[in-house]
């Protein structure tokens, strides 16, 4: 139901270029990973720390017969990593990479503002931890976040900072080797991300 949710959006999104202004280019920026991973079967995780990922993409932009809004779909690859404890005494990285789809609206101000919020569809590709007895992790792909945040453009330049939150749960197992048990844990985003941007 998701994905054909997604589909839906998606396509309404594109549809309505043909009559509307279009913008289109480029972006890239820093991730700040502020997730937090926790076990539900064991306590095996502790002291997760949060580090900067990276980001790079497209989006598309165009007119809403509402004067001064628009709608902004992106398509964006995301890295992400972060730092924790497993248990209590070795340190790990735990790292990620997705794909995001942000499909959101805005509105524009005073000429070079603008704020704008909505939904982010994302797809996990694929993630894993740096020790060597934890194997087969394995992450349900597609979650559902939320993106709000403002920006500013100057020409073909600009520049947004946005806020993320993931709005499910994301239910993840990877085999303990040293017990050959597998493990659950969940896995929830949280990003403040920084963004630059070009337009074609």
């Amino acid at each position: 139901m998701k994905k054909v949710i997604l589909m839906i959006l998606l396509a309404f999104a594109f549809s309505q270029t043909s009559t509307a202004q279009l913008d289109f280019g480029v972006k890239a920026g820093l991730n700040y990973n502020s997730e937090s991973i926790q076990s539900v079967s064991q306590d095996v995780f502790t002291g997760a720390e949060s580090k900067t990922g990276y980001h790079a993409g497209i989006w598309l932009r165009f007119k809403l017969p509402i004067i001064g809004f628009y709608l902004r779909p992106e398509l964006v690859y995301t890295n992400l990593e972060n730092q924790l404890l497993y248990k209590g005494s070795q340190t790990t990285s735990y790292n990620f990479q997705k794909v995001d789809i942000p499909v959101l609206i805005g509105k524009k101000f005073f000429g070079i503002g603008n704020v704008f919020a909505g939904p982010s569809f994302q797809y996990i590709l694929n993630s894993d931890f740096s020790l060597n007895d934890i194997e087969n992790v394995d992450t349900d792909g597609f979650t559902v976040g939320l993106q709000f945040g403002a920006g500013v453009e100057l020409n073909n330049l600009g520049i947004d900072v946005r806020w993320e939150r993931g709005l499910n749960t994301v239910e993840s197992t990877f085999l303990n080797v040293s017990t050959n048990t597998n493990v659950t844990f969940d896995t929830r985003v949280n990003q403040i991300i920084i963004g630059l941007s070009y337009k074609f």
